[in-house]
């Protein structure tokens, strides 16, 4: 507990000093370039400097922890489809998280986006049974991309990342 007129805890806003942001977590695995660039414009929709108010942070999957999950207020997840699946850092990140986040979590937002070579259908199958599991709600459709992103993909991308941030401020 911290008392007043101490300093902040490292990393966080003093929140004696007004009103703490919301905070948006975007958990990827970025292995390709193609998956990369579809990142790259969630997080530039998400961090759009005409959203006030909410504080985004981007974590790999293999580094992202329970903690991370918990003090964040909603989500966009991101992988590749690969062998028909989930990449195995998400997977790992689920892992992770799933038991010490599912009381905790309940109802918060979550988008996604997943890239794969020759389909998304499984990995997203997947994905919406752990979110489901989680309870989590669907805050935007699901970006999927089969291919090189086009234009249009990645403006998908970073609608994305601007719903999820800007529903944050609601």
């Amino acid at each position: 507990m911290r008392v007043a007129g101490s300093p902040p805890l490292a990393g966080r806003p003093d929140p004696y000093a007004g009103p703490v942001p919301a905070r948006l977590l975007i958990i990827h695995h970025t292995p390709s370039p193609s998956i990369h660039a579809m990142f790259e414009a969630t997080r530039s929709g998400a961090t759009d400097p005409g959203i006030d108010g909410v504080e985004v942070t981007a974590r790999a999957a293999l580094a992202a922890s329970a903690v991370d999950v918990l003090e964040a207020d909603g989500y966009i997840l991101g992988t590749p489809a690969n062998l028909g699946y989930m990449s195995g850092a998400l997977k790992h990140f689920f892992d992770l998280v799933y038991y010490p986040c599912l009381e905790e979590t309940v109802r918060r937002p979550y988008g996604l986006y997943v890239h794969g070579n020759n389909d998304t259908g499984g990995a997203l199958a997947a994905i919406d049974k752990i979110v489901t599991g989680l309870r989590w709600q669907r805050a935007f459709e699901p970006v999927t991309v089969v291919g090189e992103p086009t234009r249009d993909d990645l403006d998908r991308c970073y609608e994305l990342g601007a719903t999820l941030a800007s529903r944050l401020t609601l």
